[in-house]
């Protein structure tokens, strides 16, 4: 490989020749040798399209060349149309708390490229960076990228998966199976209502996180160093989110605040909270498939998942629930994520937030595979599962809690007697409640149908 020296205010670095980043890149590769991992291309997407808004916002106030501000703007799409975009932005999650670090990479980036525009030299902060610190523009890359995804993939997702959900009840309103407490038999359910329970669930936590979206597109933008905004235009930061919503379509607008934008990250532990409390949902939702799946001899056998792949490889024959199981995985570890945000958003010290790298990748990576995942269980699970109504009704015709329609018109200490009796003689309810009861054949055939008590009611 061949080397170029390159030159920063510690001196000269050599980096390869192909490189379009510059010396402080190169040394963040060289000090953080940790992970391997890389903030996500969301993020550097979101800081790049910050680059142009921050150039036009520069522009228009007569304090940048419009002719550098158009080179930038095309040097960010020339670099968000390349599939390999991210071999520019090398740089380990793990680096400097405020990200200084992957700023001055964009910085740094787009210098190169933007000069090689114009044919003359671009300064990476004096020009790329001008009216903006790594202390403000990244607060609000997070804020931009978190809520780009948002609106671009974790929201049509849920959606997804809460219509495909509602679609599989109406489906299956026609099924009553045996309902569950604490794991042991309990009272009839239908489908349809354990479905709806699902979609409900999971569209409460898409309407939670639509209530985020306000806090979300309030920006650090324009407080600079410490928030006050020293050295740059007092109108920066409007201009800077006029020209932003232009380039997403979103109504970005300046915090009211900017010291609690830049000192804290309370938005983005709010929504990581709700992040967790989505993969809660999906959790349970995917438990509920794996169990109501099991078997099929020995398990409940009430629905067959669609088979996708061999599930051992040795045991013929075996198929397992891998989407579900994949699903709680993803949920694991967005419970994991937040956890980690939650240590971040507490590294407030002062008026700068020194977690930022951490909080931006574990964010966009829970909003990520969150969103792959409903997809795929709504796809891939949730509408092609089958009901094994043999099943179902073997189970219900077994079930002695249905004596509990019975208390209404003969007591609980009698109704306690005919179910433990009907499970010492292994025998059905209804003849057992024959023999203990006075009520007729017809009277406890009707108040024991399994789909009536789905209603409700007193049974009259």
């Amino acid at each position: 490989m061949e080397y170029k020296v390159v030159q920063d205010s510690m001196g000269e670095v050599k980096i390869p020749e192909e490189a379009l980043y510059g010396a402080q890149t190169a040394r963040a590769i060289s000090n953080f040798p940790i992970s391997g991992q890389l903030l996500p291309r969301d993020f550097i997407r979101a800081l790049l399209l910050a680059k142009v808004a921050a150039a036009e916002a520069n522009a228009e106030l007569k304090l940048l060349d419009p002719q550098i501000a158009k080179a930038i703007a095309e040097a960010v799409q020339q670099l968000l149309v390349d599939p390999a975009m991210m071999r520019h932005f090398p740089i380990d999650i793990f680096q400097t708390g405020s990200a200084t670090s992957t700023n001055m990479n964009a910085n740094e980036v787009l210098a190169t490229l933007v000069s090689a525009k114009l044919g003359r030299l671009i300064h990476a902060n004096d020009v790329i960076n001008m009216g903006q610190s790594s202390n403000d523009i990244i607060p609000s890359a997070i804020h931009i990228s978190a809520l780009l995804a948002l609106d671009h993939s974790l929201l049509p997702s849920l959606d997804l998966l809460a219509e495909t959900i509602k679609k599989k009840a109406l489906q299956l309103s026609g099924y009553t199976k045996t309902g569950r407490t604490h794991l042991m038999d309990a009272m009839p359910v239908r489908f349809d209502q354990v479905l709806d329970g699902w979609a409900s669930q999971i569209e409460q936590c898409s309407q939670l996180l639509k209530a985020l979206r306000q806090p979300l597109s309030s920006l650090a933008q324009g407080g600079t160093a410490v928030g006050t905004g020293v050295n740059t235009h007092k109108d920066f930061g409007r201009i800077f989110c006029e020209k932003l919503a232009v380039l997403t379509r979103v109504d970005f607008h300046p915090a009211d605040n900017l010291f609690s934008r830049m000192g804290s990250h309370d938005t983005a532990v709010s929504l990581s909270g709700q992040l967790k409390a989505t993969a809660v949902a999906i959790m349970k939702i995917s438990n509920d498939l794996r169990w109501m799946n099991s078997g099929p001899l020995a398990g409940l056998n009430e629905i067959a998942l669609e088979p996708l792949q061999p599930g051992s490889s040795i045991m013929p024959g075996k198929v397992n629930p891998v989407i579900p199981e994949a699903a709680c995985m993803v949920a694991a570890q967005v419970i994991g994520n937040d956890a980690a945000i939650t240590i971040g958003g507490q590294s407030g010290n002062f008026e700068l937030n020194v977690m930022q790298p951490l909080i931006a990748a574990n964010l966009l990576q829970s909003i990520e595979v969150l969103s792959n995942v409903s997809r795929l269980l709504a796809t891939k699970a949730v509408a092609s599962f089958t009901v094994n109504q043999a099943k179902l009704e073997e189970s219900l015709s077994r079930n002695p809690i249905l004596v509990t329609a019975l208390t209404p018109r003969v007591g609980y200490v009698l109704a306690a007697k005919i179910v433990k009796q009907a499970y010492q003689q292994q025998r059905p309810i209804i003849e057992v409640a024959q023999e203990l009861t006075d009520l007729s054949q017809d009277e406890l055939t009707k108040l024991l149908e399994p789909q009536r008590m789905t209603y409700g009611g007193l049974g009259d």
